[in-house]
């Protein structure tokens, strides 16, 4: 393992530690106890973001479920770096949301992809003098309604009144370090739209703030039950990277899914973003593995020994799937690999660390690398990609179901909609 594996390896170990996330709760809390703060939870809503108008549909339940104050601010949408991929950010989140928006008790039913800027000045205009009033969320939730349905906003205050107040939320949200609408903060730790409202909520109940009720305000959706369900005929389409923290984190509960709805599954990894040029600014890269270890812990497949290759490393790993999927073992690889570099510490930089993730597989190093000799990984990696792509998505780990009782197939991403995988499975069969 060369010293830039070493360096970027320990750097993730230490911000996916549960003594890093106690650290950052601590330092935050002293500093705010130090200025005479009191404690209380900053939301962060952007009107032209779909998460946000989701998310602030559960602000008052939350306000009044736990007993610290909920301070909202208004935000602007994150620059084209922090995107991911800006051709794609907006027509995906608004796919995804009103994919969700049923279960989670929330609706978003828009009549327009984009809103106009003009539009969406005027709701800021709006909502900005309702920043310190206990009515901030229902003037948001009807403000964005009549925003995403292209209908007249009614602003009553300056267009400067608006600006500032969105100046001034930027302003906090980047010294607090974090970049996205639809964003809590509590002391130390960032919490992202209405897929992370449960994990804010379970720390303000291990703190002593909720007001006797033990029910989570915002769980996750409950899947539809598909063990037995014998899914054969339909297709799951699963895009995984080998060096993805959400992948490794979810990756156990898509093989169990598999495993209970008998679902035809097709591995197609895909190369990590950052490999195929995709910026990630290092607020973003901090947040992603600090909320993935958040998850992981929560999910019982914490990150552990983290081994973080880049280049070369990967590209071998990947070059030997081909011959694992010939193998019948594809899932096998996939599985050995991201357990021995975001878990077991095995250095897969190495040959001996490849080797051992093939016999963890059950496939024999000899036999693996006969099979992998005349595939072309490279064309194989591309057309995953292509494919995923095509579905208006770029991350990882992503899916794409198809089959059954529907002509059209469902493409979604993400660790946090694996539920929603399973049900579009028991919906098909």
């Amino acid at each position: 393992m060369n010293l830039k594996t070493r360096v970027r390896s320990a750097g993730a170990r230490y911000l996916s530690s549960p003594g890093f996330q106690d650290k950052q709760q601590s330092k935050a809390r002293k500093r705010r106890e130090k200025r005479g703060q009191p404690a209380l939870v900053h939301y962060f809503h952007q009107v032209s973001d779909p998460y946000s108008h989701l998310t602030v549909q559960k602000l008052d339940q939350l306000i009044n479920r736990y007993s610290l104050p909920f301070q909202p601010h208004l935000v602007s949408k994150p620059d084209a770096a922090y995107q991911g991929s800006a051709a794609h950010f907006d027509q995906w989140a608004l796919s995804d949301a009103k994919s969700i928006a049923q279960d989670y008790d929330t609706t978003f039913a828009p009549s327009i992809e984009v809103p106009n800027p003009d539009n969406v000045a005027q709701a800021n205009q709006v909502l900005a003098r309702h920043l310190n009033q206990d009515n901030f969320a229902s003037a948001a939730i009807e403000t964005g309604e009549a925003l995403w349905s292209h209908q007249p906003i009614a602003a009553t205050t300056s267009l400067l009144a608006g600006t500032q107040a969105v100046d001034e939320g930027n302003a906090l949200r980047k010294a607090l370090g974090h970049y996205q609408g639809a964003m809590f903060y509590f002391d130390g730790e960032w919490y992202w739209g209405i897929d992370r409202i449960r994990r804010l909520e379970e720390r303000l109940h291990l703190e002593g703030y909720a007001n006797g009720d033990t029910m989570l305000c915002v769980p996750e959706p409950i899947p539809a039950d598909t063990p037995g369900l014998n899914a054969g005929h339909i297709s799951l389409e699963y895009f995984p990277s080998l060096r993805s923290p959400y992948t490794a984190v979810g990756h156990q509960r898509v093989v169990d899914l598999i495993a209970r709805s008998a679902v035809s599954v097709e591995v197609r990894p895909v190369m990590p973003m950052l490999m195929r040029g995709i910026p990630a600014p290092r607020e973003k890269q901090r947040y992603i593995i600090t909320d993935a270890a958040r998850e992981g812990r929560a999910c019982g497949a914490p990150l552990g020994r983290i081994v973080d290759p880049f280049g070369e490393p990967v590209k071998r790993a990947f070059s030997l799937f081909p011959g694992a999927d010939k193998l019948g073992k594809g899932m096998d690889f996939v599985t050995a690999y991201l357990s021995a570099a975001w878990q077991e510490g095995i250095d897969i930089t190495s040959t001996n660390g490849l080797r051992q993730v093939a016999s963890n597989a059950g496939i024999d190093w000899k036999t693996l690398n006969q099979a992998a000799q005349d595939t072309d990984w490279e064309t194989i990696l591309a057309d995953n990609l292509h494919a995923m792509l095509e579905s208006n998505l770029w991350g990882v780990p992503s899916f794409r179901i198809s089959g059954g009782r529907s002509d059209r197939a469902y493409a979604c991403w993400g660790q946090d909609r694996i539920w929603r995988v399973e049900n579009e499975i028991s919906r098909r069969a």
